[in-house]
């Protein structure tokens, strides 16, 4: 399948990576062709759109990731909102869509929310973002000054801290300070990949006692 960007028709082959020159309306247009569908993604930088078709291991990996999060929270009795898919924007800066976005200190403040204004309510408090295929890029989320960002690449997970108006890498998270989380998710990974999705969160719980 060759890739095809036109006004009536968005076909990308799985894997693939496209980027154009754009304005903020032609971004707005299309994801309006898009409809309410997941695929592509579309991504707006000032002056360019990125279009990307994800690959099936992005789903698998994004949804296992996000169960652990939401496992981890379980388990610490921690309150939270999660959403997927979603599209965050600020009109003529930005576009991005993450894979998961978890509202944990702010979930009240969005809470019973249809839509949220990304200039006015609290930005999300972490952002999943699985990068397969160089697409995704933490400092897209500067703009919306997400707290904490991880991001899955090469099987490796990094987590970026905002701090001082910049992303700083690490492996902690201020949600689960006392874990090593490349563990966790490299065991979950381990256990998915040799049976399934429920079987790796099935082993987690038990771990976590």
């Amino acid at each position: 399948m060759l890739a095809l960007v036109s006004r009536d028709k968005i076909q990308l082959p799985a894997g693939a990576v496209v980027r154009l020159p754009a304005t903020w309306e032609e971004y707005q247009a299309l994801s309006q062709q898009r409809g309410d569908g997941a695929i592509p993604r579309i991504k707006y930088r000032p002056g360019e759109v990125l279009l990307m078709s994800p690959m099936p291991q992005h789903g698998r990996d994004a949804s296992l990731i996000a169960d652990i999060i939401k496992v981890l929270l379980d388990h610490g009795g921690q309150e939270y909102d999660a959403f997927t898919p979603v599209t965050m924007d600020l009109p003529e800066e930005s576009g991005i869509e993450p894979d998961y976005c978890f509202y944990i200190d702010h979930w009240e403040a969005v809470s019973g929310k249809r839509r949220i204004d990304w200039s006015l309510d609290p930005p999300p408090d972490l952002v999943l973002e699985i990068d397969v295929t160089s697409y995704s890029d933490v400092n897209d989320y500067l703009p919306y000054r997400v707290p904490e960002c991880w991001f899955f690449k090469q099987d490796v997970l990094t987590i970026y801290q905002l701090q001082n108006g910049a992303y700083q890498p690490g492996a902690r998270s201020r949600y689960f300070p006392d874990l090593d989380l490349q563990a966790v998710v490299a065991r979950s990974l381990e256990v998915a990949y040799g049976r399934n999705t429920s079987a790796a969160i099935r082993d987690l719980r038990q771990r976590l006692g």
